[in-house]
C-alpha cells in the first residue's frame, strides 16, 4: 500500500504537471503512453510487440495520435486510416498463408481503436478549442479519481453486496454507489469554481458519467485480463501495474464524453 501510495503521488504530480504545460509537451507524454499502452496490450494478447503485425498496429497508434492540428498540419487520419489499416492486417493473413490467423489481426486492431482512441481524446480534451482544456481535462481527472478512490474507502468501509464477483470479485455496490456520489461532488465544486463556465445540472451529468462509465471501463479491463490470466497489463508503475492498469477509466470515459457531446465546446 505504501508502495502504490508513492508511486501514485509522483506520477499523478507528474502528469498534472504536463497537464498545466499542456501544449506539445503535454501531447508528446500523452502519445507516448498509448504506446506504451499498446506494448502492453500486444504482450498481453501473446503477440511478439516487434512482429510484423504487431508494427502495424504501433503504427496505427502512433498515427492516431500524431500530434497533426498542434503542427498545424490540415489532414488528420479519420477512417481511411483505420480502413488502410484493416486492409494490411487482413493482407497479412494471406501473406503469410494463415500462419498469422484472423483472430490475431482483429485483436490488434480492436488495440487500435480502444487504446488510439482512449488517449486521442485525452489529448483533444485538454486542447478545447473554448481555451479551458485545462478546466475540462481537471475536471474529468478529479472526478474519475474521485469515483475511484470513493469505491475503495466506501466498500472496505461499508461494502457488504459484491457487484460483479465474477469479474473483480472486491468490487461492492456500496463501494460503486459511494463512487458516485463523490465524484458527483467533486464535479459540483468544479461547477462552483467555474465562474458559470459549467452549470450545475451538468456538473452533475458528468460526475455521474466520469464515475458509471469510469468504473465499467475498469470492469472492461478486468474482464480482458482475466481472459488472460493476468494481474496487471505492465510493471512500469510499481504498486500499480502498467499504463493500462491506471488508465482504463480514462480511456473510456475521455471518448465518451466527447461522443455524447457532455463537455460545452
Amino acid at each position: 500500500m505504501k508502495q502504490r501510495l508513492i508511486t501514485g503521488i509522483i506520477a499523478g504530480i507528474i502528469f498534472l504537471g504536463f497537464c498545466v504545460i499542456g501544449n506539445m509537451p503535454f501531447h508528446l507524454l500523452v502519445l507516448g503512453m498509448s504506446l506504451i499502452g499498446y506494448y502492453e496490450f500486444v504482450r498481453m494478447i501473446k503477440v511478439r510487440p516487434f512482429s510484423g503485425i504487431a508494427t502495424l498496429g504501433f503504427l496505427g497508434v502512433f498515427m492516431i495520435m500524431f500530434p497533426w492540428k498542434l503542427l498545424k498540419i490540415t489532414y488528420t487520419p479519420q477512417w481511411e486510416l483505420i480502413w488502410i489499416l484493416l486492409f494490411l492486417l487482413m493482407l497479412m493473413t494471406v501473406l503469410s498463408k494463415n500462419r498469422i490467423n484472423i483472430a490475431q489481426i482483429s485483436l490488434l486492431l480492436l488495440g487500435v481503436l480502444y487504446i488510439g482512441s482512449g488517449f486521442y481524446f485525452i489529448a483533444e480534451s485538454r486542447h478545447a478549442a473554448d481555451g479551458y482544456g485545462l478546466f475540462w481535462t481537471f475536471l474529468l481527472l478529479f472526478s474519475i479519481w474521485a469515483s475511484d478512490a470513493g469505491a475503495y474507502f466506501v466498500g472496505k468501509q461499508w461494502g457488504r453486496n459484491k457487484l460483479w464477483p465474477a469479474i473483480s470479485p472486491n468490487k461492492t455496490v456500496e463501494g460503486a454507489l459511494g463512487g458516485i456520489i463523490i465524484a458527483i461532488l467533486i464535479a459540483l465544486i468544479f461547477a462552483a469554481c467555474s465562474g458559470g463556465l459549467l452549470g450545475y445540472g451538468r456538473a452533475v451529468l458528468i460526475g455521474l458519467t466520469c464515475a458509471v462509465i469510469g468504473q465499467l471501463g475498469d470492469l472492461i479491463q478486468s474482464a480482458y485480463k482475466r481472459a488472460y490470466n493476468i494481474k496487471d497489463s505492465g510493471k512500469l508503475l510499481p504498486g500499480h501495474g502498467g499504463i493500462l492498469d491506471r488508465c482504463d477509466s480514462w480511456i473510456i470515459v475521455f471518448p465518451f464524453v466527447h461522443i455524447v457531446m457532455l463537455l460545452p465546446y
